[in-house]
């Protein structure tokens, strides 16, 4: 049975893969007290991380930690240092484990309109966050050519149960629910951009995916739904999942993390070819599943 060693296990995309491993051997670490072995990967460095390897000897290691919003100090430290510092410990620790990335889909920046993004697209990123992202999967890229058995998902726009706060899905269901008791308008930035929505429990079942193969030829994949959707387009579905009959306000500022990245469509075709992985939530459950899990 394969032993895993799970990084930011509390997070969106981590509480689903921690939920879909629920009958392997697991062993989650990070900075939250649930955790079973308490690290920072920051201030831990390669040597705490290192000693944590060699104790827990797992076969596949999924790193779900990172940031996506602060300062860029933090960006850095969260997305650069800390990949360094695991890739750098694997390598001495855990060099037969495999590794594998969480990605994003914000390396690549600005794409030209209708074109379906293959991971050999050289990117561009357009914010910090992206910038952090790229760096991250260079380092686990020149990590794997030094020999470690490694793989990054570049992961597209993620939707679904545990949506935050700071998502546009998430931001979404807390202001139609406000609007909807305190009889307001709800205010949205621009919804004419295209983005390529993944449900983050495929997003986990991807990871698993790529922990589990029994040999990896490529080191890159695209985790996305395939199908580019007109942000304008989720924002409709969920006003009709919540039954919101207010008004729904389109303003001009767009997000500094995606600001001029006006359309994104992954291929998906390689993951599919190579682990057998297609996404399996159609977007209306995966915001119906949000809507209704934060009625509890």
């Amino acid at each position: 049975m394969t032993k895993f060693l799970l990084f930011g296990a509390n997070g969106f995309v981590g509480r689903q893969v921690l939920a879909q491993l629920s009958s392997a051997d697991v062993v989650t670490a990070g900075r939250s007290a649930a955790a079973d072995v308490r690290l920072d990967l920051v201030s831990g460095g390669p040597d705490g991380i290192a000693e944590v390897l060699r104790s827990v000897a797992p076969d596949a290691v999924i790193n779900c930690a990172g940031a996506v919003g602060g300062e860029p100090e933090h960006l850095a430290a969260v997305n650069i240092s800390s990949t360094a510092y695991l890739a750098e410990a694997m390598l001495a620790a855990a060099p037969q484990a495999r590794l594998v990335q969480l990605g994003s889909a914000g390396e690549y920046g600005k794409t030209p309109d209708n074109l379906v993004i293959t991971e050999a697209e050289p990117p561009h990123p357009v914010a910090t966050y992206g910038v952090t992202k790229l760096a991250s999967t260079r380092l686990v890229l020149l990590a794997a050519a030094a020999g470690l058995d490694a793989a990054v998902l570049r992961v597209f726009n993620i939707v679904g149960p545990g949506a935050p706060a700071d998502s546009l899905p998430g931001r979404l269901v807390r202001e139609l629910r406000r609007a909807t008791v305190q009889g307001d308008d709800v205010n949205l930035g621009p919804l004419d951009a295209f983005r390529d929505f993944v449900d983050v429990r495929d997003v986990a079942s991807a990871a698993i995916a790529a922990a589990t193969a029994p040999q990896l030829k490529n080191r890159l994949f695209n985790v996305a739904g395939g199908r580019a959707v007109r942000v304008r387009e989720l924002v409709e579905l969920l006003v009709g999942i919540s039954g919101f009959t207010g008004i729904v306000r389109e303003g001009n500022a767009a997000s500094a993390r995606s600001a001029g990245v006006a359309w994104q469509q992954a291929d998906i075709s390689l993951i599919g070819d190579e682990l057998g992985w297609r996404p399996s939530i159609e977007l209306e459950t995966s915001l119906r599943d949000l809507w209704n899990e934060t009625a509890q």
